[in-house]
């Protein structure tokens, strides 16, 4: 199933003011990248986002948020977010803030080379 081209879009437009992003089509995935590491994507309906494993447990508690697993493997520090929990721009943001949060730290300790964690 292809990703959500509308969702991927909202994504575009919250990310379109900041420095340093790239889009990538990854197994799949539209991918949204900050300094070689993935910040948030779109996988078939659901917004991935990666919150780190400081925030993970914390965000598998919250409305519509699910391990993100498409292998058989949990990616731990990353979650999928179901379209209700990101209808409004508010929710949406907020994932894409935390997510930079997480990613941003990455860059910076690891000088932006850092394509995996």
């Amino acid at each position: 199933m292809p990703f959500d081209d509308t969702l991927a879009d909202r994504i575009r437009e919250c990310l379109d003011r900041r420095s340093g992003v790239q889009e990538k089509t990854l197994f799949g995935c539209a991918c949204f990248m900050l300094g070689g590491n993935v910040l948030v994507g779109v996988w078939k309906e659901s917004l991935v986002a990666r919150v780190g494993p400081d925030e993970y447990e914390g965000a598998l508690l919250e409305p519509h948020v699910r391990v993100f697993d498409i292998t058989g493997r949990p990616m731990k520090g990353w979650v999928a977010v179901e379209p209700e929990g990101i209808e409004d721009d508010e929710p949406l943001n907020g994932w894409i803030e935390r997510a930079w949060s997480f990613v941003s730290s990455l860059a910076a300790a690891q000088g932006g080379s850092r394509a995996h964690e």
